[in-house]
């Protein structure tokens, strides 16, 4: 698995997930059962956004589900299935990014255009964690970071008491992927935040470059 490749899946993760945050009154589009914190907050402080909140999970739930069974067919007519699934990823973002910029900003989530945007981009992101957990099952979540945060601390914890042997050796291929993986994560966190300070709904312009780049890339595995 190319190391650019995951860092870039991480990076893009990480920058939606922020990105969308901000513009769209507290919507996560890649941890979406954070979601259900953000619906508890609006339904408790009267603040917009818990129809789009509340659709995040189903929409993404279904949007797996559809890229499983469209996996399945393409992999029985021998297409390059990754680089279809992440074609449309890169067609969703963009769509994402067109509403976001003609539309927004949002004062209000629950509106049609900004749900659109925000179902897009909670759809782009299920397609890259189906296609990860699909096909790229051997490297680090891309979009859930509190697993990955979780075997850090433990391979950390097991070389300070000093493993030896295979189990060292283990412990710090699994650490180089996951810290990179944290990096390009938190990466995309920080940029979005400046990116949307910066340059408002602009910032959305951004991602789909980046699944544009994770395409050509992933072409070269098929």
């Amino acid at each position: 698995m190319p190391a650019k490749l995951t860092a870039l899946l991480g990076f893009n993760a990480g920058y939606v997930d922020t990105a969308g945050f901000l513009a769209l009154n507290g919507l996560f589009a890649a941890h979406v059962t954070g979601n259900f914190v953000t619906l508890g907050a609006s339904f408790a402080h009267g603040t917009a956004g818990a129809l789009t909140k509340l659709s995040a999970l189903p929409v993404f739930c279904l949007v797996v589900l559809l890229s499983r069974l469209v996996s399945v067919h393409l992999h029985a007519r021998g297409q390059p299935v990754v680089s279809w699934l992440l074609l449309v990823k890169a067609v969703a973002l963009l769509g994402a990014a067109v509403v976001m910029l003609v539309k927004g900003p949002f004062p209000d989530s629950d509106t049609w255009p900004a749900f659109t945007a925000g179902m897009l981009l909670v759809g782009a992101m299920a397609i890259q964690n189906g296609v990860q957990r699909m096909y790229m099952a051997s490297a680090p979540p891309s979009t859930l970071m509190t697993g990955t945060t979780t075997q850090v601390m433990i391979d950390l914890a097991d070389m300070f008491r000093g493993v030896t042997g295979e189990e060292r050796d283990a412990a710090l291929g699994r650490l180089r992927k996951m810290i990179r993986a944290l990096l390009a994560f938190a990466i995309g966190c920080a940029l979005a935040a400046l990116a949307y300070i910066v340059a408002g709904m602009w910032c959305f312009a951004l991602p789909p470059v980046v699944a544009a780049w994770t395409l050509v890339i992933s072409r070269t595995m098929e």
